[in-house]
């Protein structure tokens, strides 16, 4: 998941209003690192503030330079002051400095909507003549303009005045919505014996307190271990459903209160709904054309889902001669059996050979040897103890720097992701990220991961590079990872595909001994790779079904559980788990609205642009440099279909994908 916060997306309504920045009493019942944060956001907003209205205000000849080139510095610091902010407000362990980075947020978007509905601004950007400008320059006001328009600077004053509150009231919709997700940790108890089936280093990490109790909570180190590899269904059930309580019943009304507002924002600007708004500048271009991509995929993953279910029920009546049904809760423990039982791999076994340092020094070799880049440590001041610094170079030139903040800790963001903090401005800034995961551990190189977290954090550190190689723009609206929604996570999707291969995984794949992973048991992890892929995809469809279909209609009398149930029914290979809210923790259906839809789609990119690597080798610099140049650099200065097909040589095919899907190579 990629996190980025410009004027262009606010411009796009992703963000919204706020209130008056820490009511006047600025410094009153904060310390320390806090005064000092808090001092910065205000001098950072105060020249926001400054410039909007210098460029408001300005007047004589409108050109490329008296009207773009202030407004990309506008950009600019609303850039890094909003990315920061979002950052601290999801991360920091300062609850002081997530405070004032929530009301940041709150106040920059406030700005943000009223440059957005600036018709001073959006005059004066209709007056430039760029007829003879480069292609950038004619591209940049073209999104501008189109921009503007979405943002409704053409509507009446008082309907301006509706967006405007309507923006107030939904950034902090969002920022709670977000909140209670982050802060409701859930928990089980156990007896000791209730851990039959886990690893041993789980075990040893989850000793019993005074009562004789072991606590299993809802965060992902201790859930999806759990969930894979204990033997007590019961308790597996137990923690399924209150994983799925998570932020409820709180969030249910906030959720809905978002749906509202946001039709309500889509109908004072001409459309239909919120998700109509929403596909208009993707690749899909049409909520009806995201239904029919999801009944496409689910169609074809069908026969698929079919046979891997009947695989899992028969296992399950092993052990359960009455079981009729394969529950949510049971598929990740049976997948795991069988692929004990019927390709002789062992996930216990597997994950012995990911040391957490190995794997994370080991992903920073292969993105150096794929791409010809260095990456050395940063010294630079951090949040947390646990948090690591980096900076990339291009020979002696420097692409940008990072941020890793990988292990889980109190009011921290729970999933994992990529957050832009600086988007690289060509000779002027280079950029900086920071990639957000929740991995076992804390500054402990020898903790373990699953190979899924493997995949993850490479997922994650390919959002990463695609913000810091696309950062040379001299446009920040085109900076970082700026394409359309809908293909922004296939970089991201194509490089799971390394984390499969023997040769790369030899690299860094280590036991404790310092044995590296064996052939044999590369071979048997690639053999079940795709076992019960169409289960999963079937599910997926689930959520893009939900996603968009929330946002398909006029929510008032919108019913969000039984929707979902319906949807369920509709979609998903398994049923519904009574006083279950998925809903209520799964933060896309506010970060992503309507289009969940989007990771399948840029999957299906994603499988065509892996084949060039299949075909030339997967550390072959020479396609890597051709596609950090034609991919991942241009940034946002291309359509996403013009940039894959400068890669390709030709237009992507949904073939590559429904070959996979349905069974083939």
């Amino acid at each position: 998941m990629n996190k980025k916060t410009t004027l262009a997306v606010f411009f796009g309504i992703a963000m919204a209003a706020g209130c008056s920045l820490f009511n006047n009493d600025r410094h009153d019942n904060i310390t320390g690192e806090a005064i000092v944060y808090q001092k910065e956001t205000i001098n950072d907003i105060d020249a926001i503030r400054t410039l909007f209205k210098k460029i408001e205000n300005s007047t004589g000849k409108k050109t490329v330079d008296s009207v773009f080139v202030p407004l990309n510095e506008l950009d600019i610091l609303i850039d890094k002051t909003a990315n920061k902010a979002s950052l601290f407000y999801h991360v920091h362990p300062n609850a002081e400095i997530r405070t004032i980075a929530e009301k940041s947020e709150q106040e920059i978007a406030k700005l943000a909507t009223d440059i957005s509905l600036s018709r001073s601004i959006y005059e004066a950007c209709t007056s430039v003549d760029v007829s003879k400008e480069d292609s950038d320059t004619q591209r940049l006001a073209k999104r501008i303009l189109r921009d503007f328009k979405r943002a409704g600077v053409n509507k009446p004053d008082n309907v301006r005045m509706q967006i405007k509150k309507i923006q107030e009231e939904l950034v902090k919709l969002s920022q709670e919505f977000s909140r209670n997700i982050r802060e409701d940790v859930r928990s089980i108890k156990i007896t000791p014996a209730e851990l039959s089936g886990l690893p041993k280093d789980y075990i040893d990490v989850h000793k019993p307190a005074a009562d004789g109790l072991i606590t299993i909570t809802t965060d992902y180190p201790d859930y999806i271990p759990f969930m894979q590899y204990a033997n007590n269904d019961r308790k597996r059930l137990e923690l399924y459903k209150v994983f799925r309580q998570r932020s409820y019943p709180k969030n249910k009304s906030v959720l809905k209160n978002i749906l509202i507002k946001r039709y309500e924002l889509a109908t004072l600007l001409d459309y239909r709904n919120f998700a109509e708004y929403e596909t208009e500048t993707r690749m899909i271009k049409t909520a009806s054309n995201a239904q029919a991509f999801i009944d496409k995929i689910a169609a074809i993953a069908e026969p698929r889902a079919k046979k891997d279910y009947e695989i899992l029920l028969k296992r399950l009546q092993k052990t359960t001669p009455e079981a009729k049904k394969v529950g949510d809760w049971q598929k990740m423990y049976l997948s795991e059996l069988v692929k004990q039982e019927q390709y002789q791999i062992d996930s216990k076994e597997l994950r012995e050979y990911f040391q957490s340092g190995n794997v994370r020094n080991g992903i920073i070799n292969l993105v150096c040897t794929l791409f010809d880049v260095k990456i050395r440590p940063w010294d630079t001041p951090v949040w947390h103890k646990s948090v690591k610094a980096y900076e990339m170079f291009d020979g002696d030139r420097i692409i940008g720097r990072f941020y890793l903040d990988l292990y889980p800790r109190d009011n921290k963001y729970k999933h994992a992701a990529h957050f832009s903090m600086i988007s690289g401005i060509k000779d002027c800034q280079v950029p900086v990220s920071t990639l957000v995961c929740n991995f076992t551990g804390e500054n402990d190189d020898t903790a373990l991961m699953e190979h899924d977290q493997v995949l993850t954090f490479l997922h994650e550190f390919g959002h990463m590079l695609h913000h810091l190689f696309s950062g040379n723009q001299r446009w920040i609206i085109f900076s970082g990872i700026s394409t359309e929604l809908d293909f922004l996570e296939a970089p991201s999707q194509m490089l799971e595909e390394w984390t499969w291969d023997a040769d790369i995984l030899k690299k860094f794949a280590k036991n404790h001994k310092g044995e590296v992973i064996p052939n044999q048991l590369v071979e048997k992890m690639v053999a079940a790779k795709d076992f019960g892929i169409g289960l999963d995809k079937k599910h997926q469809m689930f959520y893009a079904a939900l996603s968009l279909n929330y946002y398909n209609c006029n929510p008032c009398n919108l019913d969000l559980t039984k929707t979902m149930q319906q949807l369920q029914n509709k979609y998903a290979p398994y049923d519904y788990v009574p006083d279950t809210y998925f809903y209520t923790s799964f933060g896309h259906l506010d970060g992503y609205s309507a289009m969940y839809y989007s990771y399948m789609w840029a999957e299906v990119i994603a499988k065509d642009m892996f084949s060039q690597f299949k075909q030339e080798g997967m550390l072959n610099p020479s396609i890597g440099k051709k596609y950090r140049n034609t991919i991942l650099e241009p940034g946002g200065s291309k359509d996403a279909v013009d940039l894959v097909k400068d890669f390709l040589g030709r237009p992507y095919s949904f073939e590559p994908f429904a070959r996979w899907l349905g069974g083939g190579k």
